[in-house]
């Protein structure tokens, strides 16, 4: 087998090492032709080698001019402008761009670069702000993309009328048009820097829409595609950090830390970007929800060198710190330049906290009707326990403890079907508050219990001790002294679920969940799965 047999058969395979270095190896022994200059500007993109990569763009895009072959040389051009603007090189980029313009105008060309390339004008539009006029851009794309039967521009066009029917607030149209993008992505006919970028952009729309679950299926599957491409340098990153938000909010949080340093480890080792900004927040994060309060504000101060807005992670912080004022402050400041809902509900939830916290009851009350009139507009159930929370911690603190029991218990319903423990553990605090304010001290003995239990499983150190201050009776542990993890796993296990399927679930690998179920074996002194679903059964775990 030849060297360029061997580079096609690796480039097929995305064995993106082995396919550069053959490539690299067979163009010194002679000048490569044009179709495999493309393969080798593909290969080094996915290493992050973007010198190379757009070195080999230009010598394929010359190539294929000094052949007569216009429509190739003008999508050369157009690939490019895509590889350089994508990684944020605009002055480089949009020169490449203006290239295949002319070149599809100059020839009168109705061909995919001439739509390509009107792609990323839409794109560029739309990351300007402007969404009313990228909308219709591209959908032009995508109707001529259509006609072409073109994969790459027929996907990156959907994926851009989902991102701006998100950003226009008619978010259940885009996700629908991202749920298109997801079914192109299960072909082999798209290239990997269209690919790649699609996840990301899917991902950030469902968060932008505060779609939990779309968020997660996507970031498995941007989790999996990764996998399978070990040497790929773009977005492996991106796939950690979204793997470290949702981790998060779904209690592993040792998992979600481990993530995060992944991430950072990836994305300082030379990558580095905008993402490396959200890994130190995620990282933040963690350390602040466990009580480590130095070594969150060293994570949030990276996390800001690098571009990302801090809050209201260090608002937050700033309040375990006992400088309320500092907190509102930030807080307010950030509001202020912030107009995405998603990042408005985490920060309108922070400053009812704050607002709590220094017994202004009248500013509690403005920002949580704030949030429960975002919460009505966007219709996300993330939004919903949110809004609900804060409003049943604010009606809590007027002393209206009945009205606050129902909107607590109705929070606390989202939570748990949003399967974010900490959040549902929060809010049994508060309803345990108010079953006292009614009187009702078992059960609100039987509230803070459960509630401290899932904090001490999780480590939030902070919020165990405010569980104890209230609580006037010992804590309990889980029957068998199972952990939260084991007593998920155990759930679903009596649930009828595969180790697959929990695995899925829960966000984890299948070895992890062998692990988890192989110490509920011994823990709860079972040896089946029929047996350790009749003890959860018998222990009300179910």
């Amino acid at each position: 087998m030849t060297v360029l047999a061997e580079a096609d058969d690796s480039y097929v395979r995305h064995a993106w090492k082995e396919a550069y270095e053959q490539l690299s190896a067979a163009d010194g022994d002679a000048p490569l032709d044009a179709e495999h200059l493309e393969r080798l500007a593909v290969a080094a993109h996915c290493l992050g080698k973007n010198d190379d990569s757009v070195a080999a763009w230009s010598r394929a895009f010359t190539a294929h001019l000094d052949q007569g072959r216009t429509e190739q040389a003008a999508l050369d051009a157009a690939w490019c402008a895509f590889s350089l603007l994508t990684r944020g090189e605009f002055a480089l980029g949009s020169g490449w761009l203006g290239r295949a313009q002319a070149l599809c105008e100059e020839n009168e060309l109705d061909c995919t670069a001439r739509w390509f390339a009107h792609g990323q004008m839409a794109a560029g539009t739309m990351f300007e702000g402007n969404y009313v006029d990228a909308l219709p851009m591209f959908e032009e794309v995508q109707r001529s993309a259509d006609r072409l039967h073109e994969p790459n521009v027929m996907t990156l066009s959907r994926m851009g009328r989902g991102q701006c029917l998100t950003l226009l607030g008619r978010p259940a149209e885009g996700l629908r048009l991202l749920d298109e993008v997801m079914v192109m992505l299960t072909t082999d006919n798209l290239s990997p820097l269209v690919a790649g970028l699609a996840y990301c952009a899917a991902i950030e729309s469902c968060q932008q829409s505060l779609d939990v679950r779309r968020a997660q299926e996507w970031t498995a599957a941007l989790t999996h595609w990764c996998d399978q491409q070990p040497d790929l340098v773009p977005y492996r990153g991106n796939c950690l950090v979204h793997r470290a938000e949702i981790l998060t909010l779904h209690g592993a949080w040792p998992e979600a830390f481990e993530q995060a340093q992944q991430a950072r480890d990836w994305l300082d080792d030379g990558i580095g970007g905008p993402t490396l900004g959200g890994a130190y927040y995620q990282l933040g994060e963690l350390h602040r929800l466990r009580g480590e309060n130095a070594d969150a504000e060293a994570a949030y101060k990276q996390a800001s060198q690098h571009g990302q807005e801090t809050q209201p992670g260090l608002g937050l912080l700033r309040l375990a710190q006992g400088h309320v004022g500092s907190a509102t402050a930030a807080l307010r400041r950030a509001l202020d330049e912030t107009a995405a809902a998603p990042a408005r509900a985490l920060l309108l939830a922070a400053m009812v906290e704050v607002a709590l916290t220094a017994d202004d009851l009248a500013d509690a009350r403005t920002v949580a009707d704030d949030l429960g009139r975002l919460a009505r507009d966007v219709d996300a159930p993330l939004l919903t326990a949110h809004a609900g929370h804060s409003d049943g911690a604010v009606t809590l603190a007027e002393g209206d403890a009945h009205r606050a029991l129902g909107l607590l218990r109705a929070a606390w319903s989202v939570w748990h079907e949003l399967e974010a423990p900490y959040e549902a553990a929060k809010a049994r605090v508060l309803i345990g508050s108010a079953c006292r304010a009614l009187g009702d001290e078992e059960t609100a003995e039987m509230e803070y219990d459960a509630a401290r239990w899932v904090f001490q499983e999780l480590g939030a150190a902070p919020d165990v001790a405010r569980v104890e201050k209230l609580s006037r009776r010992a804590s309990r542990q889980a029957p068998g002294g199972l952990s939260l993890r084991e007593v998920q796993v155990l759930r679903l296990v009596a649930a009828g679920k595969t180790n697959r399927a929990i695995a899925d679930e829960l966000f984890l690998s299948e070895k992890t969940v062998h692990r988890h179920l192989s110490n509920i074996f011994v823990k709860l002194d079972v040896g089946s799965r029929a047996a350790a679903t009749a003890y959860a059964f018998h222990h009300s775990l179910v």
